[in-house]
């Protein structure tokens, strides 16, 4: 007798889930569905899985506390609940539309961003996974200001093509990570900035083992380097972003440009902007923790 491959199983089932999420939830009531996912995000948190146990940890980190009580459990129920509104929202943002999209984003800053895009120079934005990063991308490609960032692959392959197919319907273009592409991608997202293109990095997750250790709310974390290499080998301009929810809309702050260090070797530059990137983010979290969306590990105390 054969026995079932329990890891194929598993994939085939989160591809369903997805599917179904782009199929059945995209049509729903938005009404319903907003009830349909608050209540699953209650049932995660009420079962306090690895994921919820990480985001409490997280939120510690954040709150400067040493062990999670009740403020933790009522912010990290706050978190889930915006955790779930993002997924709701991925699934339905191809229903929701231009107009609602531009009317219902509030957005400072972003004048800065764009007037280096129109003056033919590229820039990187750099996002944590806060608020809705799908929903501001589509809002800054509405502008007409398409981007290219990159994506982990994911088995099966079919749910990978999902993901790529909703983003590149928003109009972003998506690069695979993963299989030893490093090199590769990190060569197309150098020439996209040099063409005077924008690129899209979510940054408060190393994924590689190449990301940098940083001081991130008085603790060593690591992220990855690639926002700050791509500026200091292409002249781009690095910009910080935050996201969060304000209500039913959606907000976010394009922070000041990190500029490339004066002083120092290739690496010495990287790791100072990588810092700067931390401390951007650490800013923006602060403000905004409940959604901040983060139930991995960040701080290398975790890692290790």
């Amino acid at each position: 007798m054969t026995l079932p491959d329990t890891g194929r199983i598993r994939e085939q089932a989160a591809d369903a889930a997805y599917a179904l999420g782009w199929t059945v939830v995209r049509k729903m009531p938005e009404r319903a569905a907003r009830t349909l996912f608050t209540a699953l995000a209650d049932r995660t948190w009420q079962q306090r899985g690895r994921g919820v146990r990480q985001l409490e940890k997280n939120l510690c980190r954040v709150l400067g506390k040493d062990a999670v009580d009740e403020e933790v459990r009522r912010l990290s129920r706050r978190a889930m609940r915006s955790y779930m509104r993002y997924w709701l929202e991925v699934f339905r943002l191809p229903e929701i539309g231009p107009e609602r999209i531009l009317a219902d984003m509030v957005v400072s800053g972003h004048d800065k961003l764009f007037a280096t895009l129109d003056s033919g120079r590229g820039a990187v934005i750099a996002l944590p996974h806060m608020g809705n990063y799908e929903q501001a991308g589509a809002w800054v490609a509405l502008h007409g200001y398409k981007f290219t960032t990159v994506a982990e692959r994911l088995r099966p392959e079919s749910l990978f093509d999902r993901f790529v197919a909703f983003r590149e319907s928003l109009g972003f273009e998506v690069l695979p990570l993963g299989d030893g592409s490093g090199a590769m991608v990190f060569g197309t997202l150098a020439r996209r900035l040099r063409a005077g293109r924008l690129v899209a990095l979510v940054a408060d997750r190393d994924l590689t083992a190449g990301g940098l250790e940083v001081e991130f709310f008085g603790r060593p974390a690591r992220m990855p380097a690639g926002p700050a290499a791509l500026a200091v080998q292409t002249g781009a301009a690095l910009y910080p972003v935050t996201l969060w929810y304000e209500g039913r809309r959606w907000a976010a702050r394009v922070h000041d440009q990190i500029a490339v260090p004066d002083a120092g070797g290739r690496k010495d530059k990287i790791r100072a902007m990588t810092q700067e990137l931390a401390l951007a983010f650490q800013r923006g979290i602060a403000e905004h923790p409940e959604d901040w969306h983060m139930l991995q590990r960040v701080w290398v105390e975790d890692l290790s």
